[in-house]
């Protein structure tokens, strides 16, 4: 837990990388006060089974929070974050991007809800989860939510999830790279 007093930053960075017999569950939670900025980055790479939740409430006027993802799943590991960026005062912003690569039978899952309150006027909210699925067994469920109940807000939500490009694979293959050389280039890419 974190309380955000006037003018506060807080970087929080978490690394997932336990054994893959393991079990992993996380909660961050955290309230701002005015023009306070919480910076946050999770990394989900272990674990058989992982859950990490983050959750802020925008609770003075000016505050703004980032939150970054990026969850890696192969064989048949389940990573899930859920988050929820609670806007509940005027001129608050949030960003977040999170992205998610699988393999083998692998299981993601991004539950991510922007909560707009009435009085969270000239709220400005962006949220977007993009997954690359690297086998035909590796599955992902992205569940972006909105819920705005002030008139005068800009908020956008989406997902994507996709493979690799072939066409991309054979280019780079052309140029001299081998397969898996042109596969590694392209996800670093992505």
């Amino acid at each position: 837990e974190a309380n955000l007093a006037a003018g506060a930053r807080f970087d929080h960075c978490k690394i997932q990388r336990e054994s893959v017999q393991a079990f992993h569950l996380a909660t961050l939670e955290v309230r701002q006060e005015r023009d306070s900025y919480l910076n946050s980055f999770s990394f989900a790479q272990g674990a058989a089974l992982s859950r990490t939740n983050i959750y802020t409430t925008l609770a003075g006027p000016g505050s703004h929070a980032t939150l970054y993802g990026l969850y890696l799943g192969e064989g048949l590991q389940h990573v899930d974050h859920q988050t929820r960026i609670e806007h509940a005062a005027p001129n608050c912003t949030s960003w977040e991007v999170y992205k998610g690569i699988l393999d083998g039978h692998a299981h993601g899952v991004f539950n991510g809800k922007v909560y707009v309150h009435p009085v969270a006027q000239k709220t400005d909210g962006k949220q977007t989860n993009k997954a690359l699925l690297l086998s035909d067994k590796a599955r992902v469920d992205t569940k972006p939510q909105l819920e705005i109940f002030a008139d005068d807000v800009k908020c956008t939500h989406g997902a994507t999830i996709g493979q690799l490009d072939d066409d991309a694979i054979f280019y780079l293959r052309a140029r001299g790279l081998t397969y898996f050389e042109a596969r590694d280039m392209l996800i670093h890419a992505f």
